[in-house]
């Protein structure tokens, strides 16, 4: 009758599960779940009639045209289109497949996922069990390992020189413990011993980078002698780590490599951490370094991140921004510092729409976050946060920086070295107010400056508007109907007074109508879920959005008037059909009879 797109998921060997998860249990999961509460906690809304409003999380808008209904479980952006369920919610804004989606939204709601044996053949079954246990082996091996370097620091011979150290830094017993810092003695094989015997685990812990291969095939630690700080994902699972040396070695920190389930471009050390201790963040602090976030979290500041030894990358700004409309870079006032901060506005700017801000703080030569906070104290840093440098102003100051301004050359070559940031930064209030604040200070007309940015502008964002208008007919009426108001089938009876119909639309409202004959309280966020992945997912998804201006009221009205406009509409063709027949002495007996039944209703 219809694809269930989790048998899709598993012919295309998407999924990475031990099994399938019933058809039923995500219909429970949607039933529980509410989509405004969900949503919310990511993007602030606001009621506006019966539904909720905000500006658009995916794409830059200066007024809310993202709409969440609570009736119908599921959202909707008149600006560019995106819409779906909490499912899809969560696979848009947090990045996550539909498997990880499914079991986001199961821990938001506190169950558990259920799962069943699949139709894949065998050997499919094998390669998804594969895959999907050696994810489960490798988060639980480096929960293993976490846990080791913790009991490490209480129970290692030179224990004592780490928790020194610690101590010597002004970390409490608390905050180690809530960051789960460990730490490893100076030995070849100090980990390897424990979880490598006879080096059943060898290669594991070398795909995960706990262990270096050498060109003579022997394999050993790659911390030691080190304080360990575990880097977690968003679900608090171990992926990596950071090592600090205790001596004068070098490198001073060493960090995880790349492994299949760490990608350090796309994880923030300590956002895990800073979301456990802070229900409605407000802003994050980026600094440089493990320890200036855990000295940060000691002294109160406990919002801070770091960006894993990169630069701060678009897919962790964009993590930020999805989690707070402000983020604040706290780097040294070096060279280094200021390149890192250049580097992190221009990848923001794409970023910066109306509401949110990238600020900046740069800490006097010889100070770090942990030096300063320590010395100054939790209410000075704050009072240093809250006066940070806005965008804006980095951005002027930066460029006037490498110019003349002293003669007209250099007036204007600065004037022109604006064009390519403000052609990445979307329109905003301050997109304009930074080009009026050029048009006032450097002598050019803001009109004919706006027009010299925006010509040949190949960056901008294009939105994928949805079409105008739906061309009103009677299938895509009842199915939007339907859509909403899934209870509508029992106004009908017999829906298999449908099947002789061939019209474009008919089967698919056939298939909607048995859905909801089956599953009497289904709603419209299971409706949909049923057709994810398909063609017809998406012309469902279409008539959703669309805006037919049926009240609530009269919608069982409307409804049966477009069924029964279909039949109509049927038996006239049906009739014209045979009375050409008949005219031409083609008709059969049994076609005459139903001719005569269809004259004589």
């Amino acid at each position: 009758m219809y694809n269930d797109p989790l048998s899709v998921l598993t012919a295309q060997n998407k999924s990475s599960m031990a099994g399938r998860i019933p058809r039923q249990f995500i219909d429970d999961l949607l039933a529980r779940a509410d989509i405004v509460e969900l949503i919310d906690g990511r993007v602030p809304l606001k009621k506006a009639g019966k539904n909720y409003q905000a500006c658009c999380p995916f794409h830059n808008e200066k007024s809310p045209s993202f709409t969440v209904s609570q009736d119908k479980q599921f959202y909707h952006c008149f600006g560019c289109g995106e819409h779906g369920n909490a499912i899809s919610f969560l696979m848009e804004f947090d990045r996550l497949d539909f498997v990880d989606a499914i079991e986001e939204l199961a821990s938001h709601c506190g169950v558990e996922v259920v799962r069943e044996e699949n139709n894949a053949s065998p050997a499919q079954q094998r390669q998804q069990q594969q895959i999907y246990q050696q994810k489960q082996d490798d988060y639980e091996l480096m929960n293993q390992i976490s846990r080791f370097f913790q009991q490490q620091l209480k129970t290692a011979t030179d224990k004592d020189t780490a928790i020194n150290y610690l101590k010597g830094r002004g970390l409490s017993g608390e905050v180690v413990k809530r960051f789960g810092i460990g730490y490893i003695s100076d030995a070849w094989d100090g980990m390897m011993k424990v979880f490598s015997p006879q080096g059943k685990a060898s290669q594991q812990l070398v795909d995960l980078g706990m262990a270096i291969q050498s060109d003579k095939n022997r394999i050993y630690d790659r911390f030691r002698g080190r304080i360990l700080f575990p880097i977690r994902d968003k679900r608090g699972r171990v992926i990596g780590f950071g090592g600090r040396v205790l001596g004068d070695e070098k490198p001073k920190y060493l960090n995880s490599p790349e492994t299949r389930i760490y990608h350090k471009g796309q994880e923030l050390y300590g956002l895990y951490e800073a979301k456990q201790a802070n229900k409605n963040l407000e802003r994050l602090v980026v600094v440089e370094g493990y320890m200036d976030v855990v000295a940060l979290a000691q002294h109160g500041v406990d919002y801070a991140v770091a960006s894993l030894g990169t630069s701060t990358t678009s897919e962790q700004l964009q993590t930020m921004f999805r989690t707070v409309k402000e983020v604040i870079c706290c780097y040294d006032g070096d060279r280094a510092g200021r390149d890192a901060a250049w580097r992190a506005m221009e990848n923001a700017l794409p970023l910066i729409r109306d509401g949110f801000s990238l600020k900046f703080v740069f800490v006097p030569d010889g100070e770090d976050p942990d030096s300063l906070i320590r010395d100054k104290g939790q209410e000075v840093f704050e009072n240093i946060l809250d006066e940070a440098m806005p965008l804006s102003k980095f951005l002027f100051e930066h460029l006037m920086g490498q110019v003349d301004m002293k003669s007209l050359e250099g007036r204007a070559a600065l004037v022109e070295s604006f064009q390519p940031y403000l052609s990445k930064l979307p329109d905003s209030i301050l997109k304009d107010a930074i080009i009026n604040d050029i048009a006032n200070n450097f002598g050019t007309g803001s009109e004919q400056f706006l027009a010299k940015i925006t010509k040949n502008n190949n960056t901008e964002t294009h939105l994928k508007k949805p079409k105008s208008s739906t061309k009103v007919t009677p299938v895509r009426l009842a199915i939007a109907l339907l859509l909403e108001h899934p209870h509508l089938v029992k106004e009908l009876g017999d829906i298999s007074v449908l099947s002789p119909l061939q019209v474009p639309g008919v089967d698919l409202l056939s298939q909607l109508l048995t859905l909801c004959q089956q599953n009497p309280e289904i709603k419209t966020a299971q409706l949909l879920e049923y057709f994810r992945d398909t063609a017809e997912g998406n012309q469902l998804a279409k008539l959703m959005c669309w805006q037919h201006h049926i009240t609530a009221d009269a919608a069982a009205d409307v409804f049966l008037d477009s069924i029964e406009k279909l039949l109509n509409d049927f038996v006239e063709k049906r009739a014209e059909f045979l009375l050409q027949k008949a005219r031409v002495n083609q008709i059969t007996s049994q076609e005459r009879q139903e001719l005569q039944a269809i004259l004589n209703a």
